[in-house]
């Protein structure tokens, strides 16, 4: 079947609109030698044929499955068990779009309750939404709703620099083009105090990651209640694994708490699609970016499900819509769902356990085979599963051995995005790093930074 966007009198009232007599003159400032150009394509090839030659192309990668994975910064390699994938693919779930017709979508809304139940247990927090794209869209709406709720005219935010550079360049965008101001992105990554220090009167915000970027976890000690005599808000971006084992954010007094799901089921997929989690105290609720799906009793009392609080974003109030939410999302925070409820509060705590103690095997083993300085900047922080070391070589020249000699993929080039941390490798270390794989790592670490 043929796509017609457009009929014939629809393309002559527009042209007519536009002064012009034909389509090609739409195009014409673009230069002649580029406009149609001799794409030299190969002659057709079969089904069949197509089909080899995009395995034999896509086989050129190195990927989780034909390498071992020490590359986490952001996006992590863990396990997926076989219900995830299941359930996901079944047909009333994987085409299913915002679910409008409550009646005809009580499956797809429980599953979308039980996501936002699972996650308020994690994060311990009142309240959260199904869902955002991913944990840097995540934050960038929890930080313009902070600017939404802030007394008197509080224009400044208080970045981590220690936040995954990605999000904070997604919050940069959002924010780009308004008077608000982001500050403590050029003090130390490790350092906590110094971003304290810059709160006042002016501050919406403070944002912290934990564990951070670097994988070591923050000393939280009474900083909401510093936060909070400053009439800001304190905003905590967690991983949700670390949140199987460690204290929640919402324990120690945050007031909105992201992440990526990415862990919780989502395979790597080269970079997506992925899943933001956004949670938040029930008194914010109404500010929240997002639907929530909510739980109530029919006229003969039996239980079902709702949208609630979704009218601003794509129903009958879109011109206030803060935010856009798309059938990716959903899907993949029902994936999250599926992991969750396939692990448990024990297996989700063994999967954390894994990480931990896998990660401090391979920090201790590189530091005494290899001599490489764990973790220079701030040693004695605790970490959970990524830390970096220091290489006497570039780190990309370090990863191309590991990828092509040793089958490996190595970790994060820190001095990519951190002045002073040149050289300097973060490494992430789950559940699916065996001993053996740890061990090749070592022993290749020792040959190449020879």
């Amino acid at each position: 079947m043929n796509f017609l966007p457009h009929t014939e009198t629809e393309l002559r009232e527009m042209l007519s609109t536009l002064g012009l007599s034909q389509l090609e003159a739409l195009f014409a400032d673009i230069p002649e030698h580029v406009r149609f150009p001799d794409l030299t394509l190969p002659s057709p090839l079969s089904q069949m044929e197509l089909e080899a030659h995009l395995r034999k192309v896509a086989g050129r990668n190195a990927n989780a499955s034909s390498h071992e994975c020490f590359l986490g910064a952001g996006a992590y390699h863990h396990y997926v068990p076989a219900t995830v994938d299941y359930v996901i693919r079944r047909g009333e779930f994987f085409t299913a779009y915002t679910p409008y017709q409550p009646e005809a979508s009580q499956g797809m809304l429980q599953a979308m309750f039980e996501y936002e139940s699972m996650i308020c247990q994690l994060t311990g927090m009142g309240v959260t939404n199904a869902s955002h794209y991913d944990g840097a869209t995540a934050l960038a709406e929890a930080v313009r709703m902070a600017l939404d709720l802030a007394s008197g005219n509080r224009q400044k935010i208080v970045l981590s620099p220690a936040i995954n550079p990605h999000y904070r360049e997604t919050v940069r965008t959002y924010l780009h083009g308004s008077e608000v101001s982001l500050v403590g992105e050029n003090t130390v990554p490790d350092e906590l105090d110094s971003l304290l220090s810059q709160l006042d009167d002016q501050v919406a915000a403070l944002v912290i990651q934990n564990p951070n970027f670097l994988g070591q976890f923050e000393n939280i000690t009474g900083i909401a209640e510093k936060v909070h005599q400053a009439g800001a808000l304190l905003i905590v971006v967690a991983d949700p694994i670390a949140l199987g084992l460690f204290q929640s954010p919402g324990s120690y007094g945050a007031d909105v708490v992201i992440a990526d799901g990415q862990p919780l089921g989502i395979p790597l997929s080269f970079g997506g699609p992925y899943l933001g989690i956004f949670a938040t105290r029930t008194t914010y609720v109404r500010h929240m970016p997002g639907r929530v799906v909510g739980e109530t009793v029919d006229q003969s009392g039996r239980r079902g499900y709702v949208l609630t609080l979704a009218a601003r974003e794509q129903h009958i109030r879109r011109a206030r819509a803060t935010s856009n939410i798309c059938t990716n999302s959903g899907l993949m925070a029902l994936a999250a769902a599926t992991y969750l409820a396939t692990l448990g509060e024990s297996g989700l705590r063994k999967v954390a356990a894994l990480c931990f103690h896998k990660s401090h095997y391979a920090a201790q083993q590189l530091a005494e085979k290899t001599g490489l300085e764990v973790n220079a900047h701030a040693p004695s922080k605790p970490f959970f599963k990524e830390f970096y070391v220091q290489l006497p070589r570039p780190v990309d020249e370090v990863n191309r051995i590991l990828r092509e000699e040793y089958g490996v993929i190595g970790g994060f080039d820190l001095g990519a995005c951190y002045p002073g941390f040149e050289r300097q490798m973060l490494i992430a270390v789950t559940e699916m790093n065996t001993k053996a794989a740890i061990d090749r790592l070592v022993d290749a670490l020792v040959t190449v930074t020879r």
